[in-house]
């Protein structure tokens, strides 16, 4: 299937001449604005309720990397399972949605390593939480600014950038360099989905921004390519196991930038890749999966992210060789999904 020879910045816009996932991710920051306003940018919401964590006890490490090549910080959080002292451990790098950073999403970075996987919780800078800082009346241009071609590319920069730094490290020698994940929610999907092989043409140039340590992607609520009507020729060429996660009620309601299942449908139809699987909630927003509670309730909040953590350790485990792990979550979860694929 070709190509076609569109702008990188056509990919996640309306039209040719938008940019990468800019008014998408827009519409996400428009209908969150309100509530982060008023809430303090530097603290965590409570999240008491978890799956069952793992006995494993884990160290939780804030690291201040600088790409010089770049002139950009790359801050990262990493949680780091004691396993790792006496062998290798897997290793998930998560990427974060637009206005966040490298604290939230940290109910998955303690379960999993609590489960004994390590992760590295990316901070993307142009991107990241301090964009609800300042004027209010320049919040719209700076998330237009954040959600633009140039940040788009910086984030899977930062990606390969820091994933290199923690191998170079004294702990990379206690990583399975066959057991690398991707991961992100939201702006941090389309960074795994990039990651993970999407391809994008710009000016008459395939570009590719592959990282081949990745062998498989939890992408969760990926927003779609606005504008195009065929993503295969963009995401089939994916070749590792891919997991995608959304919710019955994954939409965005802004008049003109509309956006909901099918589009998350549409992702996990055109990847490619030896397996794939698709876990449909019933009921959750778009936020549901992050540290905030503002459009769910307490218990819809926390049945899906235990659900959701519990089905991300479910498809490690099958992906690298434990059987049927996924058909056992299925079964315990039926109840909370309006509909689950597997596909080889």
């Amino acid at each position: 299937m070709k190509l076609k020879n569109l702008p990188l910045s056509s990919l996640f816009r309306r039209s040719a001449r938008l940019r990468i996932g800019g008014l998408m991710l827009l519409a996400v920051a428009l209908a969150t604005m309100s509530a982060w306003l008023h809430a303090n940018a530097n603290s965590v919401a409570s999240f008491a309720a978890q799956a069952t964590p793992g006995q494993e006890h884990f160290t939780v490490t804030d690291l201040e990397w600088t790409d010089a090549g770049r002139a950009r910080r790359v801050p990262a959080r990493l949680f780091w399972p004691e396993s790792a002292s006496t062998g290798k451990v897997p290793l998930i790098v998560f990427s974060h949605g637009i206005g966040s950073s490298r604290d939230g999403y940290s109910y998955l970075g303690r379960y999993w390593a609590s489960h004994g996987i390590a992760s590295l919780h990316l901070q993307h800078v142009g991107s990241d939480r301090a964009l609800w800082q300042g004027n209010v009346f320049s919040l719209v241009a700076r998330f237009q600014r954040a959600a633009g071609d140039q940040e788009a590319i910086a984030r899977v920069h930062d990606f390969s950038f820091a994933l290199d730094r923690l191998l170079q490290s004294g702990r990379g020698a206690h990583i399975a360099r066959d057991r690398i994940v991707a991961a992100g929610h939201s702006y941090g999907a389309n960074t795994t989905l990039l990651a993970a092989g999407a391809k994008v043409v710009r000016d008459g140039r395939l570009l590719q921004f592959r990282d081949p340590r990745i062998r498989a992607a939890i992408v969760i609520s990926a927003p779609p390519f606005y504008g195009e009507k065929d993503f295969a020729p963009i995401l089939s060429g994916i070749a590792i196991p891919t997991l995608h996660v959304t919710t019955a009620d994954d939409v965005i309601r802004i008049p003109g930038f509309g956006s909901g299942l099918e589009d998350r449908l549409k992702i996990f139809d055109a990847t490619g890749g030896p397996f794939k699987a698709l876990a449909v909630y019933k009921q959750g927003s778009h936020n549901v999966f992050t540290e905030r509670r503002y459009f769910d309730s307490l218990e819809v909040a926390t049945e899906v992210k235990t659900a959701t953590e519990g089905l991300s350790l479910a498809f490690l485990d099958q992906v690298f060789g434990q059987a049927d792990t996924l058909d056992l979550w299925e079964r315990k979860h039926r109840a909370l999904f309006s509909e689950y694929v597997e596909r080889r």
